[in-house]
């Protein structure tokens, strides 16, 4: 059986999907980390586009044509930035309610 990188970056769209549902409907999630994994979806939905250019017009694939791959990785940046930020007020909020209780 030979399943190609592509059909497998398909298939995947789906658990992440799930994910983004159950963390949703928990209601404790943090807000912004939240955000940042839904920011995710931009980061693939301008990766495939991107792609697809990269490979019509320069007959070469995303990561070799580095403004354009650079371009789409910034939406990857900022999901991580928006997760790790999410994360980290997190944090504080529990330590400042830990504190509260003390």
């Amino acid at each position: 059986m030979n399943i190609s990188k592509d059909t497998l970056f398909a298939v995947s769209l789906f658990p992440y999907l799930g994910f983004l549902y159950f963390l949703t409907r928990s209601g404790v999630f943090p807000r912004l980390a939240l955000i940042g994994f839904y920011c995710l979806l931009i980061f693939v939905a301008v990766t495939i586009p991107a792609g697809i250019y990269a490979r019509v017009h320069y007959h070469d694939a995303l990561a070799n044509i580095d403004w354009l791959h650079g371009g789409a990785e910034v939406f990857l940046t900022l999901s991580n930035i928006l997760v790790v930020l999410g994360f980290r007020q997190a944090i504080i909020d529990l330590k400042k309610v830990k504190e509260i209780d003390n």
